[in-house]
């Protein structure tokens, strides 16, 4: 059989593999699929927004693009640590109802980029308590620990829904603007 009608055996195992980005979070591994992951950065401040979740820290402005932040510690109530030089921002793509967004995410640190055999992601395990577990794709052992595996959008896809949602309730847009004594229709 010529080599050109022969399948090199890597195009099976590379099918039946995901690449994940590893992270530290208050001890604990975690991983997301990294072709979601657009950019890795060390801590920087933000700008804070009013009236935001307490783990939806503000946002920044990369390169143009106002792309808002989110605590995972305080997100999974690890409790807030203290933002040092190995603090990292994993910005990260993220669907949600509305379309593609960009959004950081803060956590303790990153760890590997790996590949995950399919057969051996675990599924959640059913915890009792209503979306304790909504987030999780599944479990892996990679060597000594266990790799919680995140689905991104439903963990931070929806918080942007539910603050889009609230923020849509406030701007009637036939509200009249703060000052202007019209509704904003008749304003040319």
């Amino acid at each position: 059989m010529p080599a050109s009608m022969h399948n090199p055996p890597e195009v099976s195992v590379r099918e039946a593999s995901r690449q994940v980005l590893t992270f530290v979070l208050g001890g604990e591994t975690y991983g997301v699929d990294i072709l979601r992951v657009q950019e890795i950065r060390g801590w920087s401040a933000v700008t804070k927004i009013p009236h935001a979740p307490a783990h939806v820290l503000g946002v920044l402005n990369l390169r143009g693009s106002i792309v808002p932040i989110v605590d995972l510690r305080m997100r999974f109530a690890l409790g807030r640590a203290e933002y040092t030089a190995i603090t990292v921002i994993i910005v990260t793509s993220v669907v949600t109802p509305v379309g593609r967004r960009d959004i950081g995410v803060v956590v303790d640190g990153v760890s590997d980029v790996v590949d995950l055999d399919c057969t051996e992601i675990k599924p959640a395990p059913e915890l009792g308590a209503r979306g304790a577990t909504d987030y999780i794709l599944g479990l892996a052992s990679i060597t000594d620990r266990m790799v919680v595996l995140l689905d991104i959008d439903r963990l931070i896809g929806r918080d942007l829904s539910v603050m889009a949602g609230a923020a849509g309730e406030t701007s009637d847009p036939g509200a009249p603007r703060p000052g202007s004594g019209a509704p904003a229709a008749d304003v040319a």
